[in-house]
This record gives structure tokens, C-alpha cells and sequence, in this order.
């Protein structure tokens, strides 16, 4: 495969790109354009980028809001108490459907890589046992990690722990938590610890449901991060939502961000869910209830975005679009200056890359898999301005995905 005329991100001229076996062979920069050959992409000035990757979703519960009652408060825990009415309903046949639809709607919007959470609250496991054969069955065409995830809480639901256990034994990748939601503070932080043991013991990632609170005494991070430090293990664990930084006080987060540089751990932030689901008790003024993620990125800390939620009991809308979620958490985060444009497409590709640990063998450079997007724009800031659908979706050199740029008729008058 060889494609021609396409920008690449951060770089003024054209460039041609071959890849040959599934793999980047040959990168070159063109001094001029040029004229496409039998079975060549002309990529016509757009922007080539790696694919985006989704680093936070729940497959599990997608497709699934009003099912068999809606969220009515629009809150984080009514959202889990309408998730447990659903949970009974769940079958295999049924995870299948819904996820591969979903995961569909994530393809044909540029992602190639997804994390998805499974809830083992559920003494049957089905969720993450069907997760895990769909990441089987499906690794040829996307990459996909599962989190084991204690919704109701590791050390607070009925053996959770052995649930735990089993779903590391039955192959999931990542360990999960949800420090906030144990029944005690003690509990909690004793959750962290026993994370970081697990993955230690059965050498996995880490992703935690961390404060994702607006209560400013939940300190839940502070314990991962030190946990992560201590055991040399930063790069690999990951801290989700963490709204609750939006309620610390300044003189707190000075010494916070000391310890989160240090531990060197991953932020995802989820700007759609946790605009809707935090501030729910304030009146005015009203909290945005994100974590700090313009003040991560500036400090050098990884920090990516996520969708969180696709139809589900906490969030009734979302369509795979992470393009959408980036314009949000820009916005909601008051990241809108220029300099932020420039590398804003890093927040859903290269750091959430970092985030999954996919690192050495993502981007585009020779010598690494043949996967890209193309955007229909000429850089992060046209491509963030314009919200244009992807175009191309290719993986190891093959169409995976392919749409045609919209064609919009000018009425008359404006011709006038």
C-alpha cells in the first residue's frame, strides 16, 4: 500500500507513505505533489494520524439506557441502581449484540484500540466472559483491553475479591477499582493496595474508578499514586475520572502533583459523563466537576479522554465519536487557546496510547504497524474546528473503513 499527498501531524510539507507486510516501510517527505498511480491513496492534503483510541468505555452496559428504567435523577449512583436492575437481564447473546454494534459505531468514527470495563459484580461473570472471547475473536481486526471492574465495590460486595481473582484467571488485562464507592474510608484505601498487589501477582495493567466524587476529603489518588511509586509500577496504572481534583484546594494539589509526577501514572478523563454526572448538589455556583486536566497536561503528566458511556444507564446519549468528546473537554476545560489546537488530537490518540501501554507499537513510524486514519482536515486545529467524519480507517495495511468527504451544494443566492 502506498499513499501520497498527506500531511502529518506537526509537519508543514507533504509527505508519501509505504507499508508493506502490515508495517510502515518507507515515510518520505514530498517536495511537491503528486499525481496518483493504479492503486495508490491520494490523501489530497488531508491529515494522516494514528488511529484514535479509546481508553475508557463500558461495552458491557452500552445500548442499554431505559432498560428497564431510566435514570431519571441523571445521577452517578442512580445510574448503578438502574445498572443492577439491568444486570439479570444480561446473557451472553445479548453483551454480543450491543457490543458489536458498538464497537462498530467506534470503527467507522477512527478507533482501532478500546478499553473496556466489565462489571464483576455479578457472581456469573458473564460481562467480562463475553468480553474477553469478543477480544479473542476480534484481534485481527481491533485491539482490545478489558478491565475487571468491581462496580458495587472490591472489598464491600459479597466476594468480591474471589471475583476478582477468577476474572484474572479467566484473562482479563487490566485490574479495576472503585475506592470511593467501599463502604469506608479504610476500605477503601485498603482497595488500592490490594490493586496494586493483584497486578503485581498476575503481572497486569491498572485502571481505577478513582474520586469520581465532587466530595473534596475523597483522597483515594494520593493512596494509588503513592502505591504505584513505591512499587515501581506508574507507567502501567491508571487513575479514571478523578473528578474529585476539581473540588481540591490549591495548597492540596501543590502536593499532590509532587507525588503524581513522581509515580508517573495515566489520568482519563471523561468530559461529557462527568459534566452531566458531577455537581449534582450544588445550586449555584455550580462545580464543572472534571478533574484538572489543563493543569496535568501543562505539568507533563499523561492525561487522556474517554467517552465513558454510549447509551447506558449514566449517560442516555453519545454516538463513538471521540472527536466529539475532544471539542467538549476542550471547551469544559478551558483549553481553547491556540497552542491547545495545536496538539489537542494527542488528548484521544498518542497519550491514551501511553495510557494503554501500547506505546512501542503505535504512531506513525517505520517499523511499527501499518495503522492510520484520515482526517479531513489539514491539522489537529482544522480537523478539532471542523468535527468532519474520518475518512480512511486502515489496520496492518488493510481498509478496515472508508467514506467519502460530504458534498454540500452552496444554494444561489449565496453566489449573488
Amino acid at each position: 500500500m502506498k499513499i501520497i499527498n498527506a500531511r502529518l501531524r506537526q509537519k508543514a510539507a507533504l509527505h508519501t507513505l509505504e507499508i508493506d507486510n502490515g508495517v510502515f516501510s518507507a515515510i518520505t517527505e514530498q517536495s511537491a505533489e503528486l499525481s496518483a498511480g493504479n492503486g495508490q491513496i491520494d490523501a489530497a492534503g488531508k491529515l494522516l494520524c494514528a488511529p484514535f483510541v479509546e481508553p475508557h468505555i463500558h461495552l458491557d452496559a452500552a445500548l442499554t439506557a431505559g432498560e428497564p428504567n431510566w435514570n431519571q435523577s441523571g445521577t452517578l449512583f442512580e445510574g448503578i441502581e438502574r445498572w443492577s436492575e439491568r444486570k439479570p437481564m444480561l446473557n451472553e447473546a445479548d453483551i454480543r449484540r450491543r457490543v458489536l454494534k458498538t464497537i462498530e459505531l467506534l470503527v467507522q468514527n477512527g478507533v482501532q484500540h478500546i478499553r473496556t470495563h466489565a462489571d464483576i459484580s455479578d457472581p456469573t461473570l458473564v460481562g467480562l466472559k463475553t468480553l474477553c472471547s469478543l477480544r479473542d475473536e476480534l484481534k485481527d481486526r481491533i485491539e482490545i483491553q478489558v478491565v475487571a471492574f468491581p462496580q458495587e465495590g472490591l472489598l464491600s460486595y459479597p466476594n468480591g475479591l474471589t471475583l476478582m481473582e477468577q476474572a484474572l484467571e479467566i484473562g482479563a488485562d487490566v485490574v479495576g477499582g472503585i475506592p470511593h464507592f467501599e463502604y469506608t474510608r479504610e476500605l477503601g484505601e485498603q482497595s488500592m493496595k490490594t490493586v496494586i498487589e493483584l497486578a503485581r501477582k498476575y503481572d497486569r495493567l491498572v485502571d481505577v474508578h478513582c474520586d469520581e466524587i465532587d466530595d473534596p476529603n475523597s483522597r483515594f489518588l494520593e493512596v494509588l499514586a503513592c502505591e504505584a511509586l513505591f512499587n515501581d509500577m506508574g507507567e502501567r496504572v491508571t487513575a479514571s475520572h478523578t473528578t474529585a481534583m476539581g473540588s481540591y484546594d490549591n495548597a492540596y494539589c501543590s502536593k499532590l502533583f509532587r507525588l503524581l509526577k513522581r509515580s508517573a501514572i495515566n489520568f482519563i478523563s471523561c468530559p461529557t459523563e462527568s459534566i452531566h454526572l458531577q455537581g449534582r448538589f450544588d445550586s449555584y455556583p455550580k462545580r464543572r466537576g472534571l478533574t484538572r486536566v489543563k493543569e496535568l497536561n501543562a505539568a507533563g503528566i499523561n492525561v487522556c479522554l474517554g467517552q465513558d458511556s454510549i447509551f447506558d444507564p449514566w449517560y442516555s446519549l453519545g454516538n463513538g465519536k471521540l472527536l466529539r468528546t475532544l471539542d467538549f473537554g476542550l471547551h469544559i476545560c478551558q483549553m481553547m487557546g491556540y497552542r491547545d489546537f495545536q496538539s489537542a488530537l494527542s488528548l484521544i490518540t498518542d497519550n491514551s496510547a501511553r495510557t494503554l501501554n501500547i506505546q512501542a507499537r503505535y504512531g506513525i513510524e517505520v517499523g511499527k504497524p501499518g495503522n492510520f486514519i484520515l482526517l479531513d482536515g489539514e491539522d489537529d486545529y482544522s480537523v478539532v474546528r471542523n468535527q468532519r467524519d474520518v475518512l480512511l480507517s486502515v489496520r496492518d495495511g488493510v481498509r478496515i473503513m472508508q467514506r467519502e468527504p460530504a458534498r454540500v451544494t452552496t444554494p444561489n443566492w449565496i453566489d449573488r
